[in-house]
């Protein structure tokens, strides 16, 4: 058997560990579960990472990182209008909390909820991937009205900022219970009352 190489050892136990974060919590996620569930000897979790913290940030880089470019693929696709990527944003979250049976979510809004309040070091680096998601979102938005699919009054900073908060709300609220239909609803909200589109 051909030894894991060191990048692959330390994606293995990020992605471990956030899938079990995903479902049970930081706090309720012991480093020992973590390594166990990815079958790696524990001193391999301390060449990787100082802490447990250290570790927790290291998964919401590499999570942003790949997320960052899932949306990137998402909004910037030239093959649909700039309202179309929205709808298939939306769609793609759709599909994660149907595939999950609404139990996981998301793991950064999940994480934010857990730890923004608790440790500093956390809530910014939490609040600087919400930024650069908000950032994305205000920007196909911008490009949108340009296009003139979306009226030019709108702020598409302000729409932008509800996108996300709307959303990741809704997202906690299926979770609770156990439907996508939050979701569907906010979704149809934003387009009709925000962006003044119908939803079709």
């Amino acid at each position: 058997m051909v030894a894991m190489t060191t990048n692959a050892t330390r994606n293995l136990i990020i992605q471990t560990g956030a899938d079990l974060i995903g479902t049970k919590g930081f706090g309720a996620t012991g480093i020992n579960g973590i390594l166990t569930v990815a079958g790696v000897p524990k001193g391999s979790f301390y060449h990787y990472f100082s802490s447990k913290n250290d570790f927790g940030l290291a998964i919401i880089d590499t999570f942003a990182e790949e997320y960052d470019t899932k949306l990137d693929h998402i909004l910037n696709d030239s093959s649909r209008s700039y309202v179309d990527r929205l709808r298939a944003y939306f769609d793609t979250g759709f599909d994660n909390m149907t595939d999950c049976n609404c139990t996981r979510g998301c793991l950064i809004g999940n994480l934010g909820q857990e730890l923004a309040g608790q440790n500093e070091m956390f809530r910014v680096r939490l609040n600087n991937v919400f930024s650069a998601w908000e950032k994305r979102f205000e920007d196909c938005i911008a490009d949108a009205q340009t296009a003139g699919d979306i009226a030019s009054g709108i702020d598409s900073a302000d729409a932008a900022s509800f996108l996300l908060s709307g959303w990741e709300g809704a997202i906690l609220r299926a979770k609770v219970v156990k439907s996508t239909e939050p979701m569907e609803r906010f979704v149809r909200v934003f387009f009709t009352r925000c962006l003044g589109i119908s939803t079709l």
